[in-house]
C-alpha cells in the first residue's frame, strides 16, 4: 500500500496539493512494478516544505540545509498483512517547484522524478560514488520513461540530484 500525506501546516496553506496525490502514487507504484521486491510492501510519501526537510536533513544526516527529497528505509514486516514496510520518502514541494521552474518544465514532472529517486533509495540504490550514480540514474531514467514522464533525470548542473 502506498500512503501519501501532505504535512498539516503545509496542506492548510496549499489545499490544491491534494490533486497531486494520484500522480505521486503512480510514480511510486511504477517504481515498485519496475523493481519488484515482494508481493506486498507499504510505503509512505510525504509532501512537505523546505523547513521540514532541512530539519530532517540536519537531524538524520548532519547537513543543515534543505534538500528536495529524503528517503528513510524501513524494514519491518506487518505481522497481520506480512507486508514489508519499505520506508518513507519525504519531498519538498517548494524545492521541487523551484527546480521545475529553473528547468523549464512542470512541477508535476519534478515530483515524479523525486518520487522515483526516493523510491530507488528505499530499494537500495545510492549515488554516493560514480558507479552507483550511473546505475541509479539509468534505472531512474528507465522508470520515468515507462511512466511517460517529461523528464528522466536531474539537470546536468545538479550532479547529486
Amino acid at each position: 500500500m502506498i500512503s501519501v500525506q501532505i504535512s498539516d501546516s503545509f496542506a492548510s496553506q496549499h489545499p490544491s496539493l491534494a490533486d497531486l496525490i494520484p500522480l505521486l502514487e503512480i510514480a511510486a507504484q511504477g517504481t515498485l512494478e519496475a523493481r519488484p521486491v515482494l508481493d506486498e510492501v507499504d510505503v509512505s510519501l510525504v509532501l512537505s516544505d523546505d523547513d521540514q526537510l532541512q530539519e530532517l536533513n540536519r537531524q538524520y544526516l548532519g547537513v543543515d540545509a534543505p534538500t528536495d527529497v529524503l528517503a528513510f528505509p524501513g524494514g519491518d514486516t506487518d505481522p497481520d498483512s506480512q507486508a514489508l514496510y519499505l520506508g518513507d520518502v519525504i519531498l519538498s514541494y517548494p524545492r521541487a517547484a523551484a527546480q521545475a521552474a529553473s528547468g523549464g518544465y512542470p512541477v508535476e514532472a519534478e515530483l515524479q522524478l523525486l518520487v522515483v529517486h526516493g523510491m530507488l533509495h528505499l530499494l537500495g540504490f545510492d549515488h554516493a560514488d560514480e558507479p552507483g550514480r550511473k546505475a541509479m540514474w539509468a534505472e531512474q531514467a528507465r522508470i520515468l520513461r515507462q511512466l511517460g514522464a517529461p523528464i528522466t533525470g536531474p539537470a546536468p548542473e545538479a550532479p547529486d540530484g
